[in-house]
């Protein structure tokens, strides 16, 4: 059974905002079902026939586990504000439930989800042995839950001495970097890893010795070229967190597959590309701000982690795609941005699908058919009812976005964009309105959700666009059915 909720946080959702309370909750759920997701792979993996998953497995899982517990036990714990000291270390014993230790915020860390669901998949069949390739992508799964367990303990200064597995020439370690250990086409060594006083000892058969230091925040240092350390963003508010921006963990895209025609693969960046990121992220906050405060305020309570993504193949230069993904609350994908408002655009967008994805997980909005069969302006395919209540959320988010961006500029070419993607935007949503509005398989949550998201539309044609962005918008969305109904209707 779903838990409830309160109808004023299916309101502030609904109107494409968010209080604290209401993004607490969503992010709380999330967490929740998160730690639940973790449990089962272990459970799966102790209950899994031995020809599905071989003996040793669930005995390192069992080791890793006890190596998490141990490091959540002895992570020091300081309330914010409180400096090391006697006090600190008496208030370690009255940690508020609320509180996440840096080893809780790594198993909740987005793309723990993807991993767990990757993991209880290999770990299900209940038919006979996996085949071959299932049970290489098995045992990487396996070997990854190690590393998260050390880098959790080494965090919290458990000293230890354990073997991680590298898979496809890299050994990452989730929030600290990677390291090389070969080129295609090699077989991947066993890794022995030391922890002792913040210091991590990578070694490898006939190869020399890697050190690497533990930062005070994210990443970890070391001189040695076969080390990559994780990147970070500033965080947007300040006194946040830094926001990671992650081109090694293995699992921060889908492996294998399909893949969304609209995204494209995973980019590794150089350090030219990370300053272009920095650089483009340095004027985010404000861009964010521009379109109302609370855009700003629902990025940094939601946003735990960038994964760059390559160009799209045939864009050029001004191509780009960005996306979610369920499982990986917290994350979102974008290639490189052009801009600060291109990409505080990016993040409005993407940040409602994480919060209606969320809230679908807490609630049933809609018993509607999973048939393709709506029209919507931005896509040239059909769309199911439920794709087609995300992109109108996410567009009538922008349509108030641009809205306020265009009130407050004061470059009048500023004003004049905002202005024409406000149209553009607002005529979509209004498209589309009656059919989510009409469907008679809304909930009640649902029904409120609907209308609270009318009311926002009705509020944003108070303060119209300019005659001609507005018409030309209007033929815009004219020009897409009549397109759409003309492709489909034959049959296309």
């Amino acid at each position: 059974m779903l838990p409830a909720v309160p109808a004023r946080a299916v309101d502030e959702l609904g109107r494409t905002e968010g209080g604290p309370e209401t993004l607490g909750l969503l992010v709380r759920d999330q967490h929740t079902r998160r730690l639940l997701l973790l449990r089962a792979v272990l459970d799966a993996a102790e209950s899994a026939a031995p020809d599905v998953c071989p003996a040793p497995a669930p005995a390192r899982l069992r080791e890793d586990w006890a190596l998490l517990e141990e490091a959540e036990r002895l992570e020091p714990y300081r309330p914010a504000g409180l400096p090391p000291g006697p006090e600190a270390d008496a208030a370690r014993g009255n940690r508020p439930p609320t509180s996440h230790s840096h080893v809780r915020a790594l198993l909740l860390h987005p793309f723990t989800g993807p991993w767990a669901r990757e993991a209880l998949r290999l770990l299900g069949p209940e038919t006979g042995p996996l085949p071959a390739r299932d049970r290489r992508e098995q045992a990487r799964a396996l070997a990854y839950f190690g590393a998260l367990a050390a880098v959790a303990a080494a965090r919290a200064g458990v000293p230890y001495t354990v073997r991680l597995t590298a898979h496809d020439g890299v050994l990452a370690l989730p929030s600290l970097g990677a390291l090389r250990t070969g080129g295609p086409g090699r077989r991947d060594p066993e890794v022995t890893v030391v922890h002792r006083h913040g210091r991590l000892t990578l070694r490898r058969p006939g190869e020399a010795d890697v050190t690497v230091r533990l930062q005070n925040g994210p990443g970890a240092w070391s001189e040695a070229a076969a080390w990559t350390p994780a990147y970070t963003l500033p965080g947007l508010v300040p006194g946040s967190a830094p926001v990671p921006l992650d081109d090694l963990d293995p699992y921060r895209t889908a492996r294998g597959g399909p893949r969304p025609d609209t995204l494209s693969g995973p980019a590794e960046l150089d350090e030219a590309g990370r300053k272009h990121w920095l650089h483009t992220w340095s004027g985010t906050a404000a861009a964010l701000t521009a379109g109302g405060a609370g855009r700003l305020t629902e990025s940094a309570a939601l946003l735990s982690c960038l994964v760059p993504l390559a160009a799209p193949p045939g864009s050029g230069h001004g191509g780009s795609c960005s996306g979610t993904r369920r499982e990986a609350f917290g994350a979102v994908l974008s290639s490189a941005p052009a801009t600060a408002t291109g990409f505080a655009a990016t993040l409005v967008h993407e940040i409602q699908h994480a919060k209606l994805a969320a809230l679908g997980d807490m609630t049933t909005l809609h018993h509607a058919s999973p048939a393709a069969r709506h029209f919507a302006p931005w896509r040239p395919d059909p769309r199911p009812y439920d794709g087609l209540l995300q992109g109108a959320y996410s567009h009538l988010a922008l349509a108030d976005f641009f809205q306020r961006s265009a009130l407050t500029a004061t470059l009048p070419a500023r004003r004049d964009a905002a202005w024409e993607r406000h149209a553009r935007y607002q005529a979509q949503v209004g498209a589309v309105l009656p059919a989510l509005v009409g469907s008679g398989d809304l909930t009640v949550p649902g029904r409120r959700f609907v209308d609270r998201m009318v009311e926002v539309y009705e509020r944003l044609a108070e303060q119209p666009p300019p005659r001609g962005h507005a018409a030309r918008a209007t033929a815009y969305v004219q020009a897409a059915r009549t397109l759409w109904n003309r492709r489909h209707a034959s049959g296309e």
